[in-house]
């Protein structure tokens, strides 16, 4: 009864010839189950390398600043392995995008203490300090991005590195 349904071709734990089967009929399980990144071209890793600094802005200007994160952390987990060059803009992009989370958290924490401390006049305060590090990450990231698509190895200034 084990046998009613066809065999699929490309299954790969099971074979019609019982001298390679093992126990209970299935073959040994693979000792890898992922393949090992391939290496890009140098073309790849310059378009990559400005997709993780252009689409971290693209979000950003699509969750006022709260999910630029998402485009840089996609690149960096998928290609990190790939290329040297991608992985050195995508962690630059990452970096950026930490040190933005980092300021923004301490741009509303001044924003709270000022607008309890001096009755609402800290509220003014909170729109410059909320939008300088929103611009200035995306300043850096549209650079970032044309310098990965130029070739160029680069360092983001201002921004220390957390993710290597």
């Amino acid at each position: 009864m084990s046998d009613q349904y066809p065999q699929h071709p490309q299954d790969p734990y099971r074979s019609g010839d019982p001298a390679q089967q093992g126990a209970y009929g299935q073959q040994p399980a693979p000792s890898a189950y992922r393949a090992t990144p391939t290496t890009m071209s140098p073309q790849d890793e310059r378009t990559w390398g400005a997709i993780s600094h252009a689409g971290a802005v693209v979000a950003m200007i699509c969750s006022a600043g709260f999910l630029g994160f998402l485009a840089s952390l996609a690149v960096y987990v998928i290609h990190k392995d790939r290329g040297p060059f991608v992985r050195a803009h995508a962690a630059n992009s990452l970096n950026v995008q930490i040190s933005m989370f980092i300021w923004l958290v301490v741009a509303t924490v001044l924003y709270v203490i000022l607008g309890i401390v001096t009755l609402g006049v800290g509220f003014f305060v909170f729109l410059p300090v909320f939008l300088v590090p929103l611009v200035f990450a995306g300043i850096l990231h549209v650079i970032g991005a044309v310098k990965a698509f130029n070739g160029e190895w680069w360092d983001p200034p201002l921004t220390p590195s957390f993710v290597r």
